[in-house]
């Protein structure tokens, strides 16, 4: 029987990665997966997230299992996270969360919430979008249609395609939003923008679901979610996926939340319900050690404020790089590349055809994806220079 499955060619992404470790060439520039990499080009691991791991290593007594929804103090904590304090919706008790393994996790519990509600449900999703969306939200079988985002003459949002294309959504549709730093293009809407996809949402009945994998990592922790929150303010209805892969660097510990937002407590207790059933069937328990790393750092108040200056850190720095690369690729190309400097997060389109991005690769070592995103933070003092001279050597 297994004999008759083909071999599948790799991930585009980690294949690229992959082809990029086994080059030799010492100049090489990993411009591929999206991780936050610092100066020495290190992934690096919070403080507060030592010095939780530290305490949690030294008192942890047992290895259980942990409860269905996860770790007690981890859901109330993203929930504030992500939805802000003074939250309405959490103060009505509207709101109810589950743990799932990183974002990925995240976003398959929410198909799986939104097929048993309305079983193939149409799903509207960027052009672009993150190329892992549709395989994770289609595997339930619901079904596709893509409205316009990206422009690649004005390297912004093209607003006016998207929202004569949202047109098209429907009550029981569902409309897949990037809460922040768009994975892949790096234009966000702006917060005037959400509030008409808001108005758009509460005349047509289509519910958002908002991904939001990069919180932090744009104009900080408040800006980064103001437009989801927007939306939690005036909707009845909302699922949002969060991860804590990049705002925690928890890449490896696969910690994220699915969160429900309902029009009362009741529903909200029903969406819960649904949830861990639905865990129980797609990975059946959650994974304890990142969200107890999370929760000890959204509870501490001395680790919070240590992981967020460390996080603002972070921040000022992706933002410096825009600034850096912008500098560098028009002094080396007398190309204008300002764009750079106006788009949010870790991603960003250069604009280069798919014969430009081979040649970097196959003559330069410049690795990135045929699309030619970059990941922003793969860009350091080391490799700037040689990165923006071999651009201009291809244009």
């Amino acid at each position: 029987m297994l004999d008759a499955l083909p071999l599948l060619p790799n991930d585009p992404i980690l294949g690229l990665a992959a082809l990029c470790r086994g080059d030799d060439n010492p100049k090489k520039v990993d411009l591929t997966v999206g991780i936050y990499m610092d100066e020495e080009g290190v992934c690096p691991v919070f403080d507060a997230i030592r010095q939780a791991q530290a305490t949690l290593v030294s008192n942890e007594i047992s290895k259980a299992y942990l409860p269905p929804a996860g770790v007690a103090g981890f859901n109330p904590g993203m929930q504030k996270l992500v939805l802000g304090e003074n939250s309405a919706a959490l103060a009505d008790g509207r709101v109810s969360s589950i743990q799932a393994p990183g974002g990925c996790g995240a976003l398959r519990i929410g198909a799986e919430i939104i097929q048993a509600a309305t079983p193939g449900a149409r799903v509207w999703v960027s052009d672009p979008t993150w190329p892992v969306h549709i395989p994770l939200l289609g595997g339930v079988g619901l079904q596709f249609s893509t409205y316009r985002y990206y422009d690649a003459q004005t390297h912004g949002v093209n607003f006016d395609a998207m929202v004569e294309d949202l047109k098209g959504a429907e009550r029981g549709d569902i409309v897949l939003l990037h809460g922040c730093c768009h994975n892949p293009c790096g234009a966000d809407l702006s917060q005037e923008q959400w509030s008409v996809i808001g108005d758009m949402a509460e005349a047509q009945g289509f519910m958002p679901f908002v991904d939001i994998a990069y919180q932090g990592l744009g104009d900080g922790l408040d800006a980064d979610a103001a437009g989801l929150r927007q939306l939690a303010e005036r909707l009845p209805e909302m699922i949002i996926a969060a991860s804590c892969s990049k705002n925690m660097g928890l890449y490896r510990e696969r910690t994220g939340c699915t969160i429900f937002l309902c029009r009362d407590s009741k529903s909200a207790d029903a969406l819960l319900s649904q949830a861990k059933v639905a865990a129980r069937r797609v990975y059946s328990m959650p994974p304890a050690h990142g969200a107890l790393l999370a929760s000890a750092v959204l509870s501490d108040p001395a680790l919070t404020a240590n992981w967020q200056a460390e996080l603002r850190d972070m921040c000022d720095r992706i933002n410096g790089l825009r600034s850096n690369l912008v500098e560098k690729l028009q002094a080396s190309t007398g190309r204008d590349f300002e764009f750079i400097r106006a788009e949010k997060g870790m991603f960003s389109f250069l604009g280069l055809s798919g014969e430009q991005v081979q040649t970097l690769r196959d003559d330069y070592s410049v690795y990135m994806l045929g699309s030619s995103r970059i990941n922003v933070a793969g860009v350091n003092a080391r490799n700037i220079d040689y990165l923006a001279d071999s651009i201009a050597k291809v244009l």
